[in-house]
């Protein structure tokens, strides 16, 4: 989740303006407020939301003392690639997220079959990595899906339409999905160097190899 300061400034003549700053984690909203509220110089200072919903400083508090014992600033990097000679596909998802004052990487893959093309293997690999975000618990939040398929971040964030039955139906499950668990997606395509972590567990799966495994980064 991040959030958006708005408040009143009143000058020492009495003039008053409204200002809005940019979006920002909640805790960097708490103590950037705080120290608005030094100048004495502030009023209706308010907390909101990406939904439009306003806090108030106590409740935002404890959200971040709440979601810091939970998965939270999770970025997830997917893959999915594809042999048109076997018609058989690997996936890749590389998961990074904190977790009670600690920075974690999760890294999966899986084979998979009955795809028919790259990009349905990309949509399945999407899908995986949401799977995994189920299983960590991930829930209620923002969550930043990085790939390096024009199709599917241009599908997935509503820039393109998915003309082909097969995509369109993996968009709809994703969909489905992410409400299910109260995931705001934001969906960054990057060149496929800055997603060779996902594709090199893609091409493993390809080839037979199973990885799976979480460290602690230090």
């Amino acid at each position: 989740m991040n959030i958006t300061i708005e408040w009143t400034y009143k000058t020492k003549n009495g003039i008053e303006t409204v200002f809005r700053s940019s979006e920002m984690p909640p805790a960097h909203a708490l103590a950037i407020a705080e120290d608005l509220e030094k100048t004495g110089r502030v009023k209706n200072l308010t907390f909101i939301d990406e939904h439009d919903s306003t806090w108030m400083a106590k409740e935002l508090k404890k959200y971040i003392k709440e979601v810091e014992t939970e998965p939270h600033n999770v970025r997830v990097y997917f893959d999915g690639g594809f042999d048109i000679q076997t018609s058989f596909s690997g996936l890749g998802v590389v998961i990074y997220y904190e977790q009670n004052g600690k920075s974690y990487r999760l890294r999966r893959n899986a084979p998979a079959q009955g795809l028919v093309s790259n990009n349905e293997a990309e949509y399945a690999a999407l899908h995986l990595s949401i799977v995994e975000l189920d299983l960590l618990d991930v829930h209620h939040q923002t969550v930043k899906f990085i790939g390096d398929s024009q199709v599917v971040i241009n599908q997935m964030s509503g820039e393109w339409p998915a003309y082909e039955k097969d995509l369109a139906s993996w968009a709809d499950r994703i969909d489905e999905k992410l409400n299910s668990l109260g995931i705001t997606p934001e969906f960054e395509l990057v060149p496929r160097k800055q997603n060779e972590e996902a594709d090199r567990l893609a091409t493993q799966a390809l080839k037979g190899v199973d990885i799976t495994g979480q460290i602690e980064l230090q």
